[in-house]
């Protein structure tokens, strides 16, 4: 394998004045040795891994990264420069900047490679060491591990690992720890932490055993050294897998950049918690995303809006299939065999293989089937992305008890946060350790369901299905003006994030129309799916009329982009989205506000939940509904070409536009 780093990859005076320049320019020294294939398409990955967290350090270190298909080898640039870079770090700009390029497969060996280069970074000397060099090729010898002052590892450890033996000597075990870190792309925020708190560890005289959850995969502790431990920290930025591991231990739960940046305060924060005897602090409902503990990461104790952004997000990711099979089942039926199939008798009692009519309506039987579970589905998984698998039963029988009182899908979104509370409640009462490996299998979901049923039977049960019964006669009324509003107010949800949270917020209401669908919630869900679509055709037909605008790899997604607006995916527009946030997101909003409130106008109904133009057929008034995402599309063009266009015209100051050796200027984030 190619060597990660050589002198050609090391730039000792980087002039860049942004992150996004400085990517670009060491990004240029990869396709140079021919590292990077595509470099605009690998500078859309670096700002996107980019966009989900800062990576900038605490003492001048920045390390933008990804992983990329347009990367045919594991790479890494390094530039040095004098005035700093905003990497996002609290305590300032950074002057040694790595950037970490993983082929999209990176295998274990490519992972050890880039984790190794991440816990150096931790190493004072290393970095000093980084600011002196004068000659790139010594710099890439440094990097790689070939320089002298390694040697002292040795020395170090062996004086490390004799601080236990001298406290076990003096008759006390050490304080033991037991560690997850993780964080988005699992290549450097992942292994500097478990880095910081290891050493940390070893300065405390504390015995800390981390489990890395790169996204590479995993090597799950020994569940022995779990038992053992005193008490558990959570250094995470995505999902903690397995967390009911931890189960009866002391829980420190923060983002990964904390484990980074102030690790001997989390293990004193955990000899505290061990101290005050929390064991309630774990539970199988912590370790979602990490705390907000001020390092921008995590947000499973964040403000109590973003937490329950994430719950009902749960809920509705584990719903979409079954709207999506159930809807186009139904929707097919239909297509065959007319809106009066819905009403056919029993297919198990009344099927003939020749006539066609049998078919649609065994096509609707199964879909209204699945459609069946809608409700129940969404309050289970909201329960579960709360609080795990004891949560889900309570869930779904809350979620069942909605359709029961007819509280429908409202019903369904509070029965799955009751269960979900109830359960986090439970699982905080101490209880003896023999009853530990019962309580997630029968007692909690025991206690829970009774209380979640009889909180949905005789107390929420009826106001909401009154709120839902207002909710739908509101809808019906709809007419005009507030008609209009409604669908632009729709239109700039969908467009706003592409696929986002509150894309899905407007999808989950359309769709949980259709459990109980009427001529209003029709219309919501023609109005969703139509503005859906005009991101990703607004950029194909740009693409396509302006194609001096776009870069090459820019001018591919849009030919793919025709493919997938048709079929409704609105996040085939993200990439041009990624590269020109603040050109690209305002034009197709206002091209979706315009599909929207067009086709609340014209009353177009939709019953199927997914589908885009190949659904046409099942649209009510199928010509207004396509002249209204036309002329969504038309407008979201014509702003992004003007804008760009601008753009283009304007002397670009930081010289970042054209500098790929191509006729097409791209514009980064910063732009």
């Amino acid at each position: 394998m190619s060597e990660l780093i050589t002198a050609e990859l090391v730039d000792l005076d980087l002039s860049a004045a942004t992150k996004d320049a400085a990517a670009r320019s060491l990004a240029e020294r990869m396709v140079a040795a021919h590292r990077v294939t595509d470099l605009d398409g690998f500078l859309a990955d670096v700002a996107a891994r980019e966009a989900q967290m800062p990576t900038g350090l605490d003492g001048g270190i920045g390390i933008p990264h990804c992983r990329s298909e347009h990367v045919n080898a594991p790479t890494l640039a390094f530039g040095r420069s004098a005035a700093g870079i905003d990497f996002g770090a609290a305590d300032g700009p950074a002057d040694l900047i790595f950037l970490i390029a993983a082929p999209a497969g990176a295998d274990d060996d490519h992972l050890t490679i880039l984790s190794g280069l991440a816990r150096r970074l931790m190493d004072p000397e290393f970095s000093a060491a980084l600011r002196a060099g004068s000659d790139p090729a010594a710099v890439a010898a440094l990097i790689r591990g070939e320089e002298p002052t390694e040697e002292r590892a040795p020395e170090e450890e062996q004086a490390e690992d004799t601080e236990p033996e001298t406290a076990e000597a003096a008759g006390s075990a050490p304080f033991r720890i037991v560690a997850v870190t993780s964080c988005p792309t699992g290549i450097a925020h992942t292994y500097m932490a478990a880095e910081s708190l290891a050493a940390a560890g070893r300065a405390e005289g504390v015995e800390v055993t981390v489990e890395t959850q790169g996204s590479g995969g995993f090597k799950k502790l020994d569940p022995a050294v779990i038992a053992a431990a005193d008490a558990v920290i959570w250094a995470h930025d995505v999902e903690v897998r397995e967390k009911a591991r931890f189960s009866g231990k002391p829980l420190v739960d923060v983002g990964v950049k904390a484990g980074i940046n102030r690790p001997a305060e989390l293990i004193a924060e955990a000899r505290r918690t061990a101290e005050r005897g929390e064991i309630a602090a774990v539970s199988e409902a912590d370790g979602g995303s990490g705390s907000d503990d001020g390092d921008g990461s995590g947000a499973d104790h964040a403000h109590f809006g973003v937490r329950l952004r994430t719950y009902l997000m749960s809920g509705v990711s584990y719903m979409v299939p079954f709207v999506a099979a159930g809807g186009l089942l139904i929707a097919l039926s239909f297509a065959i065999g007319g809106y009066e199939i819905a009403s056919a008798k029993s297919v198990a009692d009344h099927f003939v293989w020749g006539e066609a009519d049998s078919w649609a309506a065994l096509l609707n039987q199964i879909g209204s089937a699945a459609f069946a579970f809608l409700v129940p589905v969404l309050a289970g998984y909201i329960a579960y992305g709360m609080a795990d698998r004891p949560a889900l039963v309570p869930g779904f029988v809350g979620g069942s008890i909605a359709l029961t009182v007819n509280a429908g899908f409202l019903g369904g979104l509070v029965a799955g946060l009751l269960a979900g509370a109830v359960v986090m409640a439970i699982q905080r009462v101490p209880v003896h350790a023999t009853l530990r490996g019962i309580m997630p299998v029968l007692v909690i979901p025991l206690i829970a369901s009774a209380l979640v049923g009889f909180l949905m039977f005789i107390v929420v049960g009826k106001p909401i299905a009154s709120l839902q019964n207002a909710l739908t006669d509101w809808l019906n009324g709809l007419s005009g003006s507030n008609a209009v509003i409604l669908g632009v107010v729709l239109g700039l949800m969908m467009c706003f994030d592409m696929g986002g949270p509150l894309n899905k917020v407007a999808y989950a209401f359309a769709v949980g129309g259709l459990a109980d669908p009427t001529d209003g919630s029709l219309k919501v869900m023609a109005a969703v799916m139509a503005a859906g679509m005009v991101p990703p055709l607004a950029m194909a037909l740009a693409t396509t009329v302006r194609k001096k605008l776009f870069t090459k790899t820019e001018r591919e997604n849009g030919r793919a982009a025709w493919v997938l607006g048709a079929s409704f995916i609105t996040e085939g527009a993200i990439p041009f989205a990624a590269a020109d946030p603040l050109r690209v997101i305002p034009s197709v909003m206002a091209g979706g506000a315009v599909t929207g409130a067009l086709s609340m106008a014209f009353g177009a109904t939709l019953r199927a939940p997914h589908g885009g133009v190949f659904v046409v057929p099942l649209i009510g008034e199928p010509f207004l509904y396509l002249l209204a995402i036309a002329a969504g599309t038309l407008v979201a063009t014509a702003l992004v070409v003007l804008l760009k266009g601008a753009r283009r015209a304007a002397p670009d100051a930081a010289g970042e536009a054209g500098a790929t050796g191509s006729d097409d200027p791209r514009v980064t984030v910063a732009a």
